[in-house]
């Protein structure tokens, strides 16, 4: 791979120095007349906007442009080649790096890489004499790590695209994934909507059976019914390849593989293409706020040291989630991040992007125990984290840029201002905010207050709370209130008779009549019972 020999810029300095840019934010006058409080803090957006054009110039003058940077998965892990293959890999603190698999028999030492000034190891491999690759599709295949000790290490490529674990072990296995004759989809992405409605599902548990459901199921049992309820998207959750199973999908381990629990990528891009050929849009709910600190099937302590992908000691762990969290100021780690987006809509056809816990990303203390009472300071104060925040408007513009229709969806709880205008605006350049104020404010009411006391005022304000010309998505209930450690609005209103008194068999009850009837109106409020747009 072609590299240009030059200093570049280190992006925590552009950051922490806002370097000198010649250019202003174009629409600014768009945001400010919306939004006139945010005049005291016009510097501020100058300042990330310079940063944003410094590092994306920055991108552009080094690596042609920022589709170009986007393309990592053509180069990194195990591509083709016009005589073979080529293995590339990003372990700057490795001390040695050699490909391990079954097509060597697990010889530890017969295929060292080569290092360049990058810290990028390389190694080519030619055909075979009869013309087949090397390394076959759907065959295991490891790294290994030299430490300075001499010691060689077992670790997964971040750049693989399947993963499985053995029936014997919990240890995932990376699988070379390149099928002779991949899948070919047959429909054509949906025309863009004029509005969201969002069916959130998790494949695993989509089935009514005590079993993980697969890509198979999804795709014969659930598509269907979800069509005929009227939704026009479907947001899949738990999609990235996650090694504990019950983190629900927000502990990823390998970032550009899907979950194998469900079944095989083809079978995960017909399952796509069946929704496409349904009218209905698929997102990706992504997460790139953190990764599992698992190290031998993940990419944490990849090169042997504890800041290849991530911030070294404090700032490299989130104490809450247990998990490391990106250094978003490092060249390879964007080029990993923003391929990993690309690569989902290239190779799957995923139609946009629910972004995970953008709140934690953009707020060095990641909003834990910050009550965010709407004062301006606290979006544009000290404690927002430029860098991620950065990284976010370099994904948003590299999305629509090169895929104009996608979907950016940001989970962001803290209300930033111009969070969900364009970049050129001086906002984060996001299409939607997820609301989760308002499924948060129903779980609270039907824990604490009868439903003849509910207060009105407060339940309309927070249907309205919005900020002026940024789109929001409003749920009645999400995963995160229904399914983690809570329950359904549904059991909240009858789950004293719900297993005793639904059947048509028994009498109705002022409880379940009630429930059915105040589960109605909330869903009514929503528009979740919606005519089909098309």
């Amino acid at each position: 791979m072609k590299r240009v020999k030059v200093v570049r810029h280190n992006l925590s300095e552009v950051i922490s120095k806002g370097m000198a840019v010649d250019s202003v934010v174009p629409h600014l006058s768009r945001f400010l007349h919306d939004d006139p409080w945010v005049q005291p803090f016009v510097g501020e957006i100058e300042r990330r906007y310079k940063c944003f054009q410094s590092i994306k110039g920055d991108i552009e003058k080094h690596e042609g442009s920022l589709d170009a940077f986007s393309r990592g998965y053509e180069k990194f892990g195990i591509t083709r080649t016009a005589e073979g293959q080529m293995y590339r890999e990003w372990a700057p603190g490795a001390h040695g790096v050699f490909l391990i698999g079954d097509f060597n028999d697990w010889n530890r030492i017969s295929h060292p890489c080569t290092k360049n000034e990058f810290g990028i190891w390389e190694l080519n491999l030619p055909n075979k004499s009869d013309g087949t690759p090397v390394i076959a599709h759907g065959s295991k295949v490891k790294v290994g790590i030299q430490l300075a000790s001499g010691e060689i290490v077992d670790r997964i490529s971040p750049w693989i695209k399947y993963a499985v674990a053995p029936e014997d072990n919990i240890l995932y296995e990376g699988v070379h994934w390149d099928p002779p004759e991949p899948y070919c989809f047959k429909h054509p992405r949906p025309k863009p909507l004029k509005s969201l409605r969002i069916y959130e599902a998790h494949v695993g548990i989509s089935s009514n059976k005590p079993q993980v459901a697969s890509y198979k199921h999804f795709t014969k049992h659930v598509i269907p019914r979800i069509k005929y309820l009227g939704y026009n998207s479907i947001q899949l959750m738990a999609i990235m390849e996650h090694a504990y199973y019950a983190c629900f999908g927000y502990q990823v381990t390998n970032f550009f593989a899907v979950s194998s629990r469900y079944g095989t990528p083809d079978e995960l891009k017909e399952l796509i293409d069946t929704a496409h050929g349904e009218g209905i849009v698929v997102l990706l709910d992504i997460v790139h706020s953190h990764s599992a600190k698992n190290v031998m099937d993940g990419i944490n302590e990849f090169d042997g040291t504890q800041s290849c992908y991530f911030h070294d000691g404090h700032r490299g762990v989130h104490t809450l989630w247990d998990s490391r969290l990106f250094d978003y100021t490092k060249w390879e780690v964007l080029r990993f991040l923003l391929s990993n987006l690309r690569w989902f809509i290239e190779a799957y056809k995923f139609d946009g992007f629910r972004f995970d816990g953008v709140t934690s990303m953009i707020y060095h203390d990641h909003g834990l125990g910050h009550g965010f009472s709407g004062g301006y300071p606290d979006f544009f104060g000290l404690g927002v984290d430029t860098e991620s925040l950065i990284y976010l408007m370099l994904a948003n513009d590299m999305l629509h840029t090169v895929f104009p229709e996608v979907i950016t969806i940001a989970e962001e709880v803290s209300g930033m201002p111009g969070l969900c205008r364009p970049i050129n605006e001086g906002g984060g350049g996001f299409d939607y905010r997820l609301g989760m104020a308002i499924p948060d404010m129903w779980i609270k009411v039907l824990k604490s207050t009868k439903d003849e006391d509910w207060k009105m005022q407060d339940i309309v304000w927070q249907l309205i709370n919005r900020r002026h010309n940024e789109k929001t998505i409003a749920y009645a209930e999400s995963h995160d209130q229904a399914l983690v450690g809570d329950k359904t609005i549904s059991f909240w209103l009858m789950d004293k008779e719900m297993y005793t008194h639904m059947s048509v068999t028994s009498p109705l009850t002022h409880i379940i009549d009630r429930g059915i009837a105040l589960h109605k109106m909330i869903r009514f409020v929503f528009g979740s019972t919606v005519k089909k747009e098309r």
